[in-house]
């Protein structure tokens, strides 16, 4: 998304597409996509996930692949952290930033399929079609959905492409998303690519970060956070992008802090007034920028605004850009938290 176009209109929209803030969303557990091998040869193929309530078969590494936008960087974050980069044609996703060194570059040098895109900033079906797709992967349900003019699973099955939706999207409520979905996520295109060693290592490496992280913070008193998008608006009142629940509140309890507004919504994002805001006590803050060249700023801002709040007497607050969200570097956020909330334990 470039920062020309109406940026808090763009976004919001985009985002919606990951919350049940914005329609209706079923609260049905969901059954745990299982992945299975069927009978895998020397090659490791074929692959077969069970993905949505669909099987997506892969009899040999997808080299042609589409990867959405639907306001993340999950999946193509993955997708380079597994060294497949030059398997995508093209690439919807930027939060123009990133706590990898390296890695915002690398997404802004991805190929975009000169796509015109539609009303959500997205992939409309004629044009994914016409793009010849192998693979295409969605955030949630949300991408493959005929009524937003998308192409269907089964239309893009038709062409020969396989989809895959990320783990939790299947119903487009990503409120339960937890760090174990950014590991999910690995570990299913380590097995769609035949790289699964490459994935097992990263997540590995990952959960022993986490662990000495919050061995360090244990015992410790736990702060209230609040967690919010820097400059955006996705609903009536100012405060419209504040983390309730989802994958945010899992990196938090891992770094020794929880979060202040987690009761405010039953879905992932709340909508507040500013009295609310001013009435809770917010220990710290966590503003994730996304597409925002400067959070920083924002988080400023915001502790002037409430200096009541313990985090504005500290001048406490951290911003991160993807490693907060569904993704292969969920450790660095907890990290960088963790070093925030409690500076002593390091």
């Amino acid at each position: 998304m470039s920062m020309n176009r109406p940026v808090a209109t763009a976004l919001a929209a985009a985002l919606c597409l990951l919350t049940a803030a914005c329609g209706d969303s079923s609260d049905s557990d969901k059954a745990s996509d299982k992945t299975t091998e069927a009978a895998a040869s020397k090659t490791g193929y074929p692959v077969t996930l069970e993905n949505c309530g669909e099987s997506e078969t892969f009899k040999k590494a997808p080299s042609r692949v589409v990867v959405m936008n639907g306001a993340s960087v999950a999946e193509v974050s993955t997708l380079l952290s597994l060294g497949l980069q030059d398997k995508i044609i093209a690439n919807q996703q930027s939060y123009g930033m990133s706590e990898v060194a390296g890695r915002a570059a690398a997404i802004k040098k991805l190929p975009n399929g000169n796509v015109k895109l539609n009303d959500a900033y997205d992939i409309p079906r004629e044009a994914m079609l016409g793009l010849r797709p192998e693979l295409v992967l969605s955030t949630t349900s949300y991408g493959f959905d005929e009524k937003n003019g998308f192409a269907t699973r089964d239309q893009l099955k038709q062409v020969g492409a396989g989809t895959y939706v990320s783990p939790q999207g299947c119903d487009q409520d990503t409120s339960k998303m937890t760090i174990a979905d950014s590991y999910s996520l690995l570990r299913d295109m380590g097995k769609v690519f035949n790289v699964s060693d490459k994935a097992e290592k990263l997540i590995a490496a990952s959960e022993k970060n986490i662990a000495a992280v919050s061995a360090k913070v244990k015992g410790e008193k736990t702060p209230k956070v609040m967690v919010l998008f820097s400059n955006m608006s996705m609903g009536g009142n100012d405060f419209s992008s504040v983390v309730a629940k989802g994958i945010y509140n899992d990196i938090l309890a891992k770094a020794g802090g929880s979060n202040a507004f987690e009761n405010a919504s039953k879905t992932s994002f709340a909508d507040l007034s500013k009295e609310k805001v001013a009435a809770t006590d917010v220990d710290a803050l966590v503003v994730v920028g996304y597409n925002d060249p400067n959070p920083a700023a924002y988080a400023r801002k915001l502790l002037k605004e409430f200096p009541q709040w313990p985090a504005a007497k500290n001048n406490t607050y951290v911003t991160l850009s993807d490693s907060m969200y569904l993704g292969p570097s969920n450790d660095l956020a907890v990290e960088k938290i963790a070093k925030t909330l409690h500076p002593d334990a390091f």
